[in-house]
This record gives C-alpha cells, sequence and structure tokens, in this order.
C-alpha cells in the first residue's frame, strides 16, 4: 500500500511503465567493488565470485576469506581457471551505491553467511513500511523493491510512506540563494523538539510539501502543547488543593455527572480512531483527532466543570485523571518529551507500582461498553447550541455575565437534550430558560423551502416546480404538520403532492425583541428583555468578576476561603443583598458584608464597588 494512493499508479508507476535496464557499474574509486574478474586473454569470459570464500578458493588463497574486499585491496587478486588460458582480474568498476541500499534488506544481516543472519533476515523481511521523500521514487523506493525481487522474489517492504518536501514559510525552497534556510537545531531551541516533531508528523499531511517556520511551530506549541500542559496543570493544582490522589475505588461510571460521562464516552472513541488512524499510516488524521480532543477537554470539560473541581468531586477528578492518562500515552510516540514529563509529575509520582516511564507503558485499549453514542450526539448538539447562543450575544452586545430569561432552540434540537445537558446549556449561556420554538406561539415567523437533493430523487425533473409549490405553502401550517404528523400538502396545479420532513427545509425565525442566529440551518433566538431583577442577577455576577480577579492580585490559593467586605452604591448594594449566598458561594466567602472598607483589594469604578478581602 502507498500512501498517498496517488504516488503507486502515478509517479512511481510511470517509472515502472517507462523502465529501461539499470546500469550497475559506475567508474568511481570508492565504492562496493563490482565482484566481476574477467579474463585477460579473452575478455568474453567473466566470472561474477559470490563471496569472499569462493575468491580465496579460486587464487587457492585461504586468508582471503577474511580480506578487505575494497579497494585497492581486491584489485590486487587474481586467479587462473583450469584449461583456460590468462588470468582473471577485477574489472575496474564499483556498484552504484543503490544497490547497496536496495540490498539493505538483507544486507544488514550478513545474510546469507553471517551464522543467525537466516533467522534474523526472516523475522523481519519483509519491513511494514518505509518511509522516505518523494524525490525518492526512482532512488530507495525503486532498489528497495528491484534488489529483493530479483533475489527472493518480492518486495522488502509491504507499505510506503511517501513525504512531501519541506519549504520555508514564504513557500519557496530553502536556499542559500533565497536566505530562507531554517537550521533545525537553533528551530528546536526556540520551540522544542516535540512542536518540530509534531508539526512534521502530525500537524497537517506528510504527503504534501509543507511550509515550515517560527509562525507555524508557534501555532503547534499554542493550539496542542500549552492547551494540553495547561489541563495537566489543572488537574494538579485541583488534586493538590484537595488532596486528592488516584487510591481506592473510583467511582463507577454510570453514577457520574453527565460531563464525566461523555468525557469517559469521549476518550475510549478517541483511543479507537487514533489507533485505527496509525494502523492505516495517517498520522495527519491521529494529530487531528487529539488536538480536536484537546480542544473539547480544556475548552468544554474543564471549562463547565470548575465549580465541580473546586469542590473537590472526586468524580471529575478521577474523570480527568483517567482522561490525560489515556491521552498522554497516545501522544506519547510524537509528542515524547513533554509526555514524559506529565507521566513523572502527574501519574509516575501518584502510582510508584505503575510503569516508570510513559515510553514502557502499555498502548491504550478503548472498553466500547464505555463509548455511548446517544450522549456524545446529544453533547454535540449542546455544543452547537451554546456556541449559537455565544454568536447571538456577541451580535446583541449583551455581555455574558448578564443574565437573560431565556433561549429559544429548534424544537428537534431540544428533544435530543436531557435535563443535565439544558442545564449546562443554561448555565454556560447563562439564561434561566432554555425553550423550544414552539413554545413561543405567535412569537415565530416559518418560512419553508425545497430540499432539492432529497426532492430530486423522487421528482427527478419536476423538482423545481414541487420545491416551487413547497415555497408558496403556508410554511407555519407545513411546520405543524410535518413535526406532529412526519408528512404534509402542498399543491402543484391543483395536484395534491404528499411531502416528508426530508423534503423540506423550514427556517425558525423569533420577531422583534430578540437576538437571533441562524447558521447551516439551525437557529437560535436569545430574550433581550432586562427587567430589574435580571439586571441584579447580571450586577452580581459583575461583583463576583472583581472579586476573583481580586482574589488573584492578592496571591490567594485557590482554595483558600476569604472574609469579603463590600462597598457600593445603592443599586448595586440591593442586587449583592439579593445575591449574597450566590457571591459568597463563587469566591469562597465565609463572610461577606457591606460597609465602609478600610483596606482596599480591588474597585470597579464603572459598577461604583470597592473591594476588602482577608484570608479566613
Amino acid at each position: 500500500t502507498w500512501y498517498p494512493e496517488s504516488i503507486k499508479w502515478g509517479r512511481y508507476g510511470d517509472w515502472l511503465r517507462n523502465n529501461i535496464d539499470w546500469a550497475l557499474s559506475r567508474t568511481r574509486y570508492w565504492g562496493t567493488p563490482l565482484p566481476i574478474w574477467r579474463n585477460d586473454e579473452d575478455p568474453s569470459r567473466l566470472r561474477c565470485v559470490g563471496s569472499r570464500a569462493e575468491l580465496a578458493r579460486l587464487a587457492g588463497r585461504p586468508e582471503l576469506a577474511d580480506m578487505d574486499p575494497h579497494r585497492p585491496f581486491v584489485d590486487d587478486v587474481t586467479f587462473a581457471l583450469p584449461g583456460e588460458p590468462g588470468t582473471y582480474r577485477r574489472v575496474p568498476e564499483v556498484i552504484d551505491a543503490w544497490f547497496d541500499s536496495g540490498s539493505m534488506s538483507f544486507a544488514q544481516w550478513g545474510y546469507p553467511w553471517v551464522p543467525g543472519s537466516k533467522e534474523r533476515f526472516e523475522e523481519h523481511f519483509p519491513a511494514d513500511f518505509i518511509c522516505e521523500a518523494i524525490d525518492q521514487t526512482r532512488g530507495w523506493f525503486y532498489t528497495m523493491m528491484t534488489v529483493p525481487t530479483l533475489v527472493f522474489g518480492r518486495s522488502s517492504y509491504k507499505n510506503v510512506l511517501c513525504l512531501g518536501h519541506i519549504l520555508a514559510e514564504d513557500g519557496r525552497k530553502m536556499s542559500k540563494h533565497f536566505n530562507n534556510i531554517l537550521l533545525p537545531v537553533p528551530l528546536m531551541d526556540r520551540h522544542g523538539a516535540d512542536a518540530v516533531r509534531w508539526f512534521m508528523a502530525a500537524a497537517g499531511s506528510p504527503w504534501s510539501a509543507r511550509r515550515v517556520g517560527d509562525t507555524t511551530l508557534q501555532e503547534v506549541v499554542r493550539k496542542v502543547m500549552l492547551t494540553y500542559w495547561n489541563t495537566v496543570a489543572f488537574q494538579s493544582l485541583y488534586a493538590r488543593a484537595n488532596g486528592w490522589a488516584p487510591v481506592g475505588r473510583a467511582p463507577e461510571p454510570a453514577g457520574r455527572h453527565v460531563l464525566d460521562r461523555w468525557l469517559t464516552s469521549a476518550t475510549n472513541k478517541l483511543v479507537v480512531d487514533a489507533t485505527a488512524a496509525l494502523e492505516d499510516f495517517d498520522s495527519q488524521r491521529y494529530g487531528t483527532l487529539i488536538q480536536a480532543f484537546i480542544d473539547e477537554l480544556s475548552n468544554w470539560y474543564v471549562r463547565r466543570s470548575r465549580r465541580r473541581f473546586w469542590a473537590g468531586e472526586a468524580g471529575a477528578l478521577v474523570t480527568l485523571h483517567e482522561t490525560l492518562d489515556v491521552v498522554t500515552r497516545l501522544m506519547a510516540p510524537i509528542m515524547p518529551f513533554v509526555t514524559e514529563r506529565v507521566w513523572q509529575d502527574l501519574f509516575a509520582a501518584t502510582d510508584p507500582t505503575g510503569p516508570e516511564s510513559v515510553h514502557l507503558a502499555t498502548w491504550p485499549v478503548a472498553d466500547e461498553s464505555l463509548i455511548d453514542a446517544g450522549l456524545m450526539g446529544a453533547m454535540a448538539t449542546a455544543r452547537r447550541i451554546v456556541e449559537l447562543g455565544r454568536a447571538a450575544r456577541a451580535e446583541s452586545r449583551m455581555k455574558v455575565r448578564q443574565v437573560l430569561k431565556r433561549m429559544l432552540v429548534p424544537t428537534a434540537a431540544l428533544a435530543e437534550l436531557t435535563a443535565e445537558l439544558v442545564a449546562e446549556v443554561r448555565a454556560e449561556l447563562n439564561v434561566r430558560e432554555v425553550a423550544s420554538f414552539t413554545s413561543a406561539g405567535d412569537l415565530v415567523d416559518h418560512s419553508a423551502k425545497g430540499n432539492f437533493r432529497a426532492l430530486g430523487k423522487r421528482f427527478g425533473k419536476r423538482t423545481p416546480h414541487v420545491a416551487a409549490a413547497i415555497a408558496a405553502a403556508d410554511a407555519a401550517r407545513l411546520a405543524k404538520d410535518l413535526r406532529e404528523l412526519g408528512r404534509s400538502l402542498v399543491h402543484l396545479d391543483d395536484e395534491p403532492i404528499e411531502v416528508t420532513a426530508d423534503d423540506v427545509l423550514l427556517t425558525e425565525r423569533p420577531r422583534e425583541g430578540w437576538s437571533v442566529v441562524n447558521e447551516q440551518g439551525e437557529t437560535v433566538a436569545l430574550d433581550l428583555e432586562l427587567t430589574p431583577e435580571l439586571v441584579r442577577a447580571g450586577q452580581a455576577r459583575e461583583v463576583i468578576r472583581v472579586v476573583q480577579e481580586a482574589r488573584k492580585t492578592s496571591g490567594l490559593d485557590v482554595s483558600d476561603r476569604i472574609r469579603l467586605r463590600l462597598e457600593a452604591g445603592a443599586e448595586l448594594s440591593e442586587a449583592i443583598a439579593e445575591h449574597a449566598d450566590l457571591i459568597a458561594d463563587e469566591v469562597l466567602a465565609v463572610e461577606l458584608e457591606q460597609g465602609e472598607v478600610e483596606t482596599l483589594a480591588a474597585q470597579e469604578p464603572e459598577l461604583g464597588l470597592k473591594v476588602q478581602i482577608t484570608r479566613a
């Protein structure tokens, strides 16, 4: 198998189809001497010598069995054959160095003369894969196939990984003339060997020409290495803060929080997919899977689970620990140094009986019974809703900390979500209620258009006319029929035509007073009406933000409890009093009071807030 497949029948196939005889000899001094002796009286008589032992017998000199078989020594060896006039002298040429390369699969063992070489050769031949750049199509790839095929009747490799060339960051070949050469060691000094390794193997297609430079490597460091490292640091921080260690019986996965169950499922799915990618020599897909997973781990799981880590919830701590164990082992072959540091700090230190090194640990094996496709699909829907909700907030310039009354989402999307996932969406988007567009009644305008792909299979040439009939129909009626019955009728020249949900693309759009975002046929809407109670709730969250920043600047540990004193105007003071329990809980305050601040820890002039913090 060739990677990419196009090389096999393209560049390489063309080379084989137009192949000519291989002229093995080279008129050079250095190299493997051509083992052919020619009769000096009859140049048509040639003798190919198969070994030093054979040469020693022909020359009648036993010591030649251990000679250095290179020039000039071999050129001095001559012999005569019984019954033939003349002396046999070696021809002056050496063998093409590519013949040496092509013989590597057996010559590396000294096959067949070195004791044990036959067994070692048979154990390793043919190789699982060979890997070189595309310019070796007519070199190493060819000779490694040709020589063993001549000797053993088959190629020396099962798979070929054909790499593209490395280009400068400007897209040109590296050249002293262009002054765009990158020296590898300084590059690794600046970004680390792991960043260079990950970029080469997993951050893009190895089969394509790749631009390499400081910018591309900085992206690898930022998107992959730092995200992974920060997640490890997060786990380490809260494990220490809560005095937690991976000992004793872990909570059963089925009984854990929905986010933990999702992460456990996603981790096992990652093992399946990443293993399959590497088994297929697809390091780009492997890298894409790992990078996407690390992003979800940091920006969804950790983000949504922070409060549970603050509280020292065992389910969250053990789930993240288990996941990082798996991810570290998955990344280790391409990113060996960072993962080894993580292994020593996070795993070897907490499990003295485990593997001493990540590189001595076994490759992860998925527990497919823990893969919950339904939960993963529902979580993907929840995340899409959150992304659209964030976009709706941004479009309306409504701060995330401002609590909103409700958000409307498509009926089908809401039906996928369990109560636990709805709660995660509400918390992430800071809305009191998540409801379907159906519940909004007359707030919703519908529009309908035909799904040409589905209609084409049913109606052929009539598809444009049926699509026009759908667009002309009462969209609200269509939506109601399709939701309740799964089918509806439209009329084309007085002919009733039944359509299904697959045939119709429906769009739901709320009316005035909402922030609406529609992407790829999915719509969400945020109710922007702010009641006094909602305003106070938003103000309370702004207070939390200011206090949290004050905690950081005061050098407090994440687990430190505090006594909190707040000085605020009348309106903000009312919001603080109404949400005092929430504020205290979020900032780990064992005591919260309002009054004049004596020692200022932070202030927010825009809010009219002053903060005093003391460690409890």
